[in-house]
């Protein structure tokens, strides 16, 4: 008997030591790709879903805190503390407290606002492992959900469960079967509104389920309605959709954009179009689109030749987002970018060049804690209108744990002289509230804000009133699918292709003027015109019907100002 746990003691021993290195690379390490093979992991606590529906929280809710585990590439998190503390707690995790405080006083950082996690860990890779925040929709209590993680790291595996504890709220598992789910943090995002995204590593990953099975799992635990799966880059090897896009809010998509026809560009543009072709956002209304560089490393070189440098990988901490940068001359867009799209955050960069190499940046690094009591308020922005006659109507769901005490508009057509309040009323389970008409050229700001019964105010957005929101009362406005108003001509790909018999073309302008948009067959002859008509800035959809042509291939060509862009198509039938 003391034999076979002495034997069973030394199996332990030997799979466990190479995984507690601190420097463990985001990918799996060779050692690793055959341990995962007969991976066993951590059996769960509660593997039942939540009793009634729930909303997995979005990243720009509301958080009491963000999560980091303190092992290796210190000083990046170092300066995640400094950032994050200025907004809320810091949840550390870490085996000896007091060596972290010394490490953080050597750095220049203040203690403040920290809590430590005693426990054990294998990697510092915490968005990928760590748990994920839901509410009841019915009462809006807090509890986490947690996956398998998709690498063999016990211990990091385990670490959820500990949070859980930490906190004092339940905590339900996707680890025994049916309902059985491995899947990693960087692989997924969420609206908020129970609409997921996820690369479809989630299908390779769960080879024994089909695609309408883990959407049953995603619909018990985390309450999504909807589960986007787009096509695998190739090459991101680890296939993580934070490495090249986030969501900024409900309705905005930040997606990195490499020079047409390099590295991973191609599959990111179809998979755009394939979220611009199938989806409509929680508000039923087309996705803005913003683009972000992919930058080259500083020998010019793009994957595979390189790192897979990105500015999409950053955090949001509350009024805070901090962004992945490297030095390089990029990063001012970057950091521009965020700011013109995130009013009123205080966006900050931290180099990532120690990190990058390893497959991962800030974003991947830290994982949210969303607060015990939210406000969760849905609001689909007011867009750009030329109506001058007619209130402009204001809607926003509204929910908390005690009721909702006051709601109300804030709007003003110069910030200069501050914001004018319009109580907000409840009908039919939304509240509402209009704001007068105005003339054409106006601009309007505006936020909402919320109390609930307990005494606790939101505002959306939750930098306000230094944030805000706006639209533009405008004669040449509502013909562009979104109000992003694009910096570049683009012409897409259309979606699908092969197609038969009809397909969708994309293009974006950044300034009003004349368009045209026709097809051609491979002789040369125009065979449709799509567009001969004067356009307004932003993003716009073409549809091409090709029933009563045969098949072959097909260019179109986008002419606007001196912008000419042509591509190729094929019509099988």
């Amino acid at each position: 008997m003391l034999k076979n746990i002495i034997l069973t003691f030394f199996v332990i021993i030997i799979f466990i030591l190479p995984l507690t290195a601190q420097d463990l690379p985001r990918h799996m390490t060779d050692y690793e790709k055959e341990l995962i093979k007969t991976y066993i992991p951590p059996t769960g606590k509660d593997i039942n879903p939540p009793s009634g529906p729930v909303r997995t929280m979005a990243e720009w809710e509301e958080l009491q805190g963000t999560l980091i585990t303190w092992t290796s590439y210190q000083s990046i998190l170092a300066q995640i503390v400094d950032y994050a503390q200025d907004e809320g707690l810091v949840f550390i995790v870490c085996s000896d407290s007091n060596s972290v405080k010394s490490s953080l006083t050597s750095y220049g950082v203040p203690l403040v606002n920290l809590r430590f996690l005693i426990t054990s860990y294998n990697s510092v890779w915490c968005r990928d492992y760590g748990p994920w925040c839901a509410y009841s929709i019915a009462g809006d209590s807090l509890k986490l959900i947690d996956w398998v993680y998709n690498r063999p790291r016990p211990l990091d595996d385990a670490i959820p469960v500990f949070v859980a504890s930490y906190l004092g709220v339940p905590i339900h598992q996707t680890t025994t079967n049916p309902n059985k789910l491995t899947a990693t943090g960087g692989n997924f995002m969420v609206d908020g509104s129970n609409t997921g995204f996820s690369s479809k590593l989630i299908l390779s990953e769960n080879s024994s389920l089909t695609s309408a099975q883990i959407d049953t799992i995603m619909k018990k635990y985390m309450g999504l309605n909807r589960y986007v799966k787009m096509d695998v880059l190739p090459y991101d090897g680890i296939h993580h959709i934070d490495m090249h896009m986030k969501l900024l809010d409900e309705e905005t998509l930040l997606v990195g954009q490499y020079p047409a026809g390099v590295a991973d560009g191609p599959q990111i543009e179809l998979n755009i179009q394939y979220i611009q072709n199938n989806f409509l956002t929680c508000h039923g209304r087309p996705y803005r689109i913003v683009r972000i560089p992919m930058p080259p490393s500083s020998s010019g070189q793009y994957p595979p030749n390189s790192s897979y440098y990105t500015y999409t990988n950053s955090t949001f901490v509350n009024k805070t987002c901090i962004v992945p940068t490297y030095g390089f001359s990029q990063d001012t867009t970057a950091l521009r970018i965020y700011r013109e799209n995130l009013p009123g955050y205080r966006v900050m960069g931290i180099n990532c060049n120690s990190i990058i190499g390893a497959s991962g940046a800030i974003h991947c690094i830290t994982k949210e804690i969303g607060v015990y009591d939210p406000v969760f308020i849905s609001h689909p922005y007011l867009r750009n209108t030329n109506n001058t006659t007619t209130p402009y109507e204001v809607k926003a769901y509204i929910k908390t744990r005690s009721g909702v005490s006051s709601a109300a508009c804030y709007w003003t057509t110069d910030t200069t002289q501050g914001f004018a309040q319009i109580n907000m009323t409840l009908s039919a389970d939304t509240f509402r509230c209009t704001i007068p008409a105005q003339p054409l050229g106006t601009n309007i700001y505006y936020y909402i804000s919320a109390t609930s019964n307990s005494g606790r105010t939101v505002n959306k957005p939750i930098t306000a009133p230094v944030g805000f929101l706006k639209f533009k009362i405008d004669n040449t406005s509502g013909t562009a699918n979104n109000n992003y108003v694009p910096v570049n001509y683009e012409l897409w790909q259309n979606f699908p292709n092969p197609f038969n018999p009809v397909t969708k073309i994309n293009f974006s302008i950044p300034k009003n003027e004349f368009v045209t948009l026709k097809v051609y067959d491979i002789t040369g002859r125009i065979v449709s015109t799509l567009v001969n008509e004067f356009k307004t800035e932003g993003i716009h959809t073409a549809e091409f019907s090709a029933e009563n042509l045969s098949t072959g291939i097909f260019f179109y060509e986008l002419i606007a100002g001196d912008f000419k862009s042509v591509r190729k198509m094929i019509l099988i039938k």
